[in-house]
C-alpha cells in the first residue's frame, strides 16, 4: 500500500489552537504530515522561521509521524521535493475559502499530481488568526483561548522587548 504524505504549509505566526486541530485531524487521513512553515518575509512575521519551526516542532512532538522544517519558494516545488500527494490547507471562514480556492487552482494548473485538501477548522476554533492574537499579546489580554500556554508565553516575551 503506498504511504500518504501530506505537507501542511503556513506562516505559523504564532502556532494557534486551531492550527493544531487541523495537524491533528490530517494525521488520521494521512501516513506522514509535513508542516511546512514558510520563511515568508512578505508577511512580516513577528518571529523569525527559526522560532516559528521551534515553536510548533514543541506543539507537535508527541506525534511520530509529523516533521515540521521551513521552506522558502515555490510550494508546489517544495511538495514534490518531499514526495508528497497531498497539500492540507485550513479555512476557518468563508473569507478564506476565495484566496484559498484560487491558490488551489493555481496549485493544480501547476502540478496536477498534487491534490489540495480543504479542511474546516473545528468551530470553537474558527474565529481565531494570528493578527488578532498578536494584537490580544500586544495588548496584555488572555489568550489561553486562542494559544497554547507555551506559545502564549513566547508571545508575552516578545512583545516585552
Amino acid at each position: 500500500m503506498p504511504k500518504h504524505i501530506a505537507v501542511y504549509p503556513g506562516t505559523f505566526d504564532p502556532t494557534t489552537r486551531g492550527h493544531l486541530d487541523i495537524i491533528k485531524r490530517s494525521l488520521v487521513l494521512f501516513d506522514t504530515l509535513i508542516i511546512a512553515v514558510a520563511e515568508s518575509t512578505a508577511k512580516r512575521p513577528l518571529f523569525d522561521v527559526e522560532e516559528r519551526v521551534t515553536m510548533i516542532r514543541n506543539e507537535v512532538k508527541k506525534y511520530r509521524n509529523v516533521r515540521v522544517e521551513s521552506f522558502d519558494g515555490l510550494l508546489i516545488n517544495y511538495v514534490r521535493e518531499k514526495k508528497a500527494s497531498v497539500i492540507v490547507r485550513g479555512l476557518r471562514v468563508i473569507s478564506d475559502f476565495e484566496y484559498e480556492f484560487q491558490m488551489a487552482l493555481t496549485n493544480r494548473e501547476l502540478a496536477p499530481d498534487i491534490e489540495t485538501v480543504f479542511m474546516m477548522t473545528a468551530e470553537n476554533y474558527a474565529h481565531i488568526s494570528s493578527r488578532f492574537i498578536k494584537e490580544i499579546a500586544r495588548l496584555g489580554g488572555d489568550l489561553k483561548a486562542f494559544v497554547t500556554p507555551a506559545v502564549a508565553r513566547k508571545l508575552k516575551q516578545k512583545f516585552r522587548t
